[in-house]
């Protein structure tokens, strides 16, 4: 037997497992049906002794070692036995299954689905997942890695060595194997060897966890046991989340939203920022919010935007089951969450996507088409279609495995433009001698038309900084599909006008009115985000002019014009109690700050105007539609004022918003109205409640047939210095009672028939 099996050795091959360059491994190792009997092989290069076991008898047999580490042996019969290996000693030894007697878990549909770049649900394949195979509890890892010579899956399970669990490589160039006794919690990342002879260790692109910054291990997890209670939520959420619903957007940085005492620990966990940020959210009134990127990253200062595992939030908060909590909390106190989300770029960093298998897999070769000068990262190659499968699987996993209320994608026009950020001579045009991507616009649009097939009540919303045509306009009609897009043009030249000096506004007041010339080419959304208060910036508070309480004031008018203008909403956390430092990621917000009067009055008035906002549908009802709006006057640009309406189909909701962006009072303001009736003033920023002068309208106004503003009525009403005032319409019916209206009908009459006699009996007289 021994000579026998001396004779089916296959020397080059074995030399190939022993020197770990084997690219099909299951060929060679494992069990095989062969005329002579059942051939099995393994290779445990650090052991000298293997025997197998036999489960139907559990008889040992001990196993032949051939060369180095490698082992075999042959077993009567034709029918392959369920076995497992003992290493070394009989009674002390590890008993362990064969990884390379159990099947390939991807077939052969989801590998052409995934090489044409339409499987959609390959992270389901992809990664490492805990799962049963015939009987047998363990863990499959897949990756994708067509160019590598040789791929390990490695860990504490088996001392880091790559010689050892090699993985099977398919027609797809993905690599698979699955370990039998692995479990969630384990440690791993993948040996590679390039072509070449270069061996590196790579974290899993598919990971749902990873280690805690420094270290870069992938984490096996289980995201199955998680028991959803979001139910309602998730039913309703098209409710919710409509072009005609509410939508004013808390932006939140999880790490320094609020921290722990100092000495503690470094950060609160998810399931402790749940209930937090939640009582605060829905206090202030704030219908979502947005996390800035939650996906693993290894340097705090990028806040999430150079993202290594794309499928993994960041263990820095916690678990997966962690975060998933924390969505369903959230979900439960009624309050939407949109995730913030990279695939225009991704980090260089040697243990994440960058030349992955040795070659440019996941970027371009090219530089000029695969690196951004502009941030120092690389650039995914969107005509790849399996790069283009990872990306729009990633954001439909983020919807499917954490109930994501939307995804707002980051730096859409560098994904646009190939010169984006470049310097001539750093870019390449496309086919056509044009600067636009034209991968990256079919990538978006393949990616939209897919995801909202999927989830048609979650949100995609794009940070678009230029003013590349039809951002939310229709797939059907050249547009690339998003739901919304973040009006850059509005928060830059809003921000810039409000930083002057009052006296100078004046020359700049198109700065005011020129995103209502473009506001309905587009589905806008106004946002004032966080890079508007970092990096010497200055915060919202410190960007506006003049002492102190002006800058309070020109804070308030700031957010009051936010909110009255079309358009959905956004401000950045800290921002709402007017916080005076920067932003720092290593920080908490400046909650002392609310010790002060000036501070708790403007969180104040901002969650007054964010109740007035909700409770008001003219001001996000019709925000899409010319008839939501209408100018009632934008040329008083020597006074600094702005007068406009917000409307419903419905005249009653009418809202007539007097904004007021010099540091002048305007007493007996004669405003024309488009109605005739009252006029109450639900809310004024120079009220003293938030720390204003108190210049407000106590009494309802009534219009008087006195034309102005091209109007026929009007009414005079005082204007607050640096502050905005929005008043209620009331249509006024004239009640008139029953016997009163009788009575009124019925003079006229008896009145007519006494004429009539008299005149009668004067022309008889007269004719006598």
């Amino acid at each position: 037997m021994a000579d026998k099996l001396y004779d089916m050795m296959d020397w080059a091959e074995i030399e190939a497992v022993q020197y770990s360059e084997e690219k099909y491994p299951r060929n060679i190792l494992g069990p095989r049906v062969t005329p002579e009997g059942i051939l099995i092989q393994c290779f445990f290069p650090e052991e000298e002794k293997v025997s197998l076991r036999t489960l139907s008898d559990r008889k040992l047999h001990a196993m032949t070692e051939e060369d180095g580490g490698y082992f075999a042996i042959l077993l009567p019969g034709k029918k392959i036995p369920r076995y497992t290996f003992v290493l070394g000693d009989k009674k002390e030894g590890r008993e362990i299954y064969d990884p390379y007697a159990f099947p390939s878990q991807i077939t052969e549909k989801e590998e052409a689905r995934f090489q044409a770049g339409i499987c959609y649900d390959i992270y389901e394949k992809l990664g490492a997942h805990p799962m049963t195979v015939q009987g047998v509890e363990g863990v499959n890892f897949a990756v994708w890695a067509p160019n590598a010579l040789r791929v390990s899956v490695v860990g504490d399970f088996n001392r880091w060595d790559g010689r050892t669990c090699q993985m099977h490589c398919l027609d797809s160039g993905i690599f698979e194997l699955f370990i039998p006794g692995l479990k969630a919690g384990d440690l791993y990342k993948y040996e590679i060897k390039a072509k070449g002879g270069l061996t590196y260790l790579k974290a899993d692109p598919y990971a749902n966890a990873a280690q805690m910054r420094p270290d870069t291990a992938s984490v096996v997890a289980d995201l199955r046991d998680y028991e959803w209670q979001d139910q309602e939520w998730m039913r309703t959420r098209g409710e919710k989340q409509g072009y005609q619903d509410p939508m004013f957007i808390y932006e939140v940085h999880l790490g320094s939203w609020k921290k722990p005492k100092e000495g503690e620990k470094e950060f609160y966990n998810y399931r402790e920022l749940a209930p937090l940020l939640a009582e605060y959210v829905k206090d202030m009134g704030y219908t979502h919010v947005e996390l800035m990127p939650v996906m693993e990253h290894p340097l705090d200062e990028s806040w999430g935007y150079q993202v290594t595992g794309y499928y993994a939030p960041t263990s820095r908060y916690g678990s997966p089951q962690d975060f998933m909590y924390f969505m369903d909390y959230m979900h439960r106190e009624g309050i939407g969450v949109i995730l913030d989300w990279v695939p225009a770029h991704f980090p260089r960093d040697t243990f994440g996507l960058s030349a992955f298998d040795g070659t440019c897999l996941y970027e371009h070769q090219d530089p000029r088409k695969g690196f951004h000068p502009h941030w120092g990262t690389l650039i995914y190659n969107y005509g790849r279609p399996e790069v283009k499968n990872f990306l729009i699987a990633n954001a439909l996993f983020w919807a499917d495995k954490y109930h994501a209320d939307g995804i707002r994608m980051d730096a859409v026009a560098s994904m646009l433009y190939l010169d984006y950020g470049k310097q001539d001579g750093e870019w390449v045009a496309n086919i056509y001698g044009g600067n636009e991507n034209l991968e990256a616009i079919e990538f978006l649009k393949h990616l939209n038309s897919i995801f909202k097939k999927k989830y048609p009540s979650a949100l995609l919303i794009a940070e678009e900084s230029t003013a590349w045509p039809k951002i939310t306009g229709d797939l059907e009609d050249e547009g690339l599909g998003f739901d919304y897009k973040w009006n850059m043009g509005w928060m830059n030249d809003f921000l810039n006008y409000m930083k002057y000096d009052p006296v100078y506004r004046g020359s700049h007041h198109d700065e005011l009115t020129f995103s209502m010339i473009y506001n309905y080419s587009e589905r806008f959304l106004l946002s004032l985000s966080h890079d508007e208060v970092v990096h010497g910036k200055g915060t919202l508070v410190q960007k506006m002019p003049g002492e102190y309480e002006q800058k309070l004031s020109n804070l308030r008018l700031a957010y009051g014009y936010l909110t009255a203008h079309p358009g959905k909403k956004l401000l950045f956390m800290g921002q709402e109690f007017g916080q005076d430092m920067e932003w720092d990621e290593k920080k908490e917000l400046d909650w002392e700050a609310l010790e002060y009067p000036a501070h708790t009055q403007m969180k104040d008035y901002v969650k007054a105007l964010l109740h007035l906002y909700r409770s008001c549908p003219a001001l996000y009802r019709d925000d899409f539609k010319t008839e939501g709006f209408e100018w009632i006057n934008c040329l008083e640009w020597e006074k600094n004022l702005l007068v406009f309406l917000r409307k419903t189909e419905k005249e009653e909701d009418t809202l007539l918003v007097v904004c007021n962006f010099s540091n002048v009072v305007y007493e007996d303001y004669q405003v024309g109205v488009p109605y005739p009736g009252k006029y109450k003033e639900i809310f004024n920023s120079d009220s003293a409640v938030y720390g204003g002068a108190g210049n407000v309208n106590p009494r309802v106004k009534m219009s008087r047939d006195q034309e102005c503003d091209e109007r026929k009525q009007s009414i005079k009403i005082k204007v607050p210095p640096l502050g905005i005032s929005i008043f209620q319409y009331t249509k006024v019916v004239e009640k008139i009672s029953d016997n009163k209206t009788a009575r009124r009908k019925k003079r006229p009459a008896v009145r007519k028939r006494d004429l009539k006699k008299e005149l009668q009996e004067k022309i008889a007289k007269e004719e006598k």
